[in-house]
């Protein structure tokens, strides 16, 4: 599952390789960005998020799910796991955002950043969204990465920001996890909730010397470790 601002669109290189090694792979786009932006609405929220990505795994009949989920999409895997732990397999966390039962978005980020964030609103036909950031902060090597992304990256809606997740307990609900950290350039805005659960006892943590769009500006190091527990 894409982050914030992408759609399917980013697993694209991962993807391939993924399918090359056997493994049937999904990657669908959230309702709002991408290629679905024209379903933008003031009612899309993190829950409509989590609806889409069960409805993949029901209307697929999927069992036995590597759920990965990139930055923002770690509030959307989360609350898949409240609902359907059943079918999955491992949850994936790729430099994505980690939360509390009843915590926000907003809420795990610096008061600085929360801020800037808010102040950045603005209205994406009739409806409040978070405009997406210059792709050039996720330190690509490649100059054409940087350009491919920028093209393709829309508003978020911001709903989903201030949402509380509601886990109904903690977080992953019992499903193995593993969280992937993105230390080169890391994001600023994510290391106090990085450092808060480094050191969890109960998932693998693993360092990755790429920036925060792995998918993209390292393809095949992120699909050799999806492909850990598949």
């Amino acid at each position: 599952m894409h982050g914030a601002w992408h759609g399917g669109w980013c697993w694209r290189r991962v993807a391939d390789r993924l399918q090359k090694a056997g493994q049937r792979v999904f990657a669908p786009t959230l309702t709002g960005v991408g290629e679905r932006r024209h379903l933008l609405k003031s009612t899309v929220d993190l829950e409509t998020h989590i609806q889409d990505v069960l409805g993949v795994l029901e209307a697929e009949e999927l069992e036995n799910v590597v759920l990965a989920g990139h930055s923002y999409a770690g509030l959307v895997i989360s609350g898949v796991a409240a609902r359907a732990r059943q079918r999955l397999r491992r949850l994936v966390y790729l430099d994505a955002l980690l939360v509390d039962d009843g915590q926000s978005w907003a809420e795990a980020f610096p008061p600085e950043v929360t801020e800037a964030r808010r102040k950045s609103v603005t209205m994406t036909n009739g409806v409040k969204t978070i405009p997406a950031p210059d792709p050039a902060i996720y330190g690509f090597a490649d100059p054409a990465d940087t350009e491919w992304v920028r093209r393709r990256m829309t508003p978020h809606p911001f709903a989903p920001f201030d949402q509380k997740a509601r886990l109904g307990g903690p977080l992953g609900s019992g499903v193995p996890k593993a969280y992937v950290d993105c230390t080169a350039p890391a994001l600023a805005a994510l290391s106090a909730m990085k450092a808060r659960w480094r050191t969890a006892a109960d998932w693998e943590y693993i360092e990755l010397k790429t920036g925060h769009d792995l998918m993209v500006s390292a393809p095949e190091e992120t699909a050799q470790i999806l492909l850990r527990y598949a």
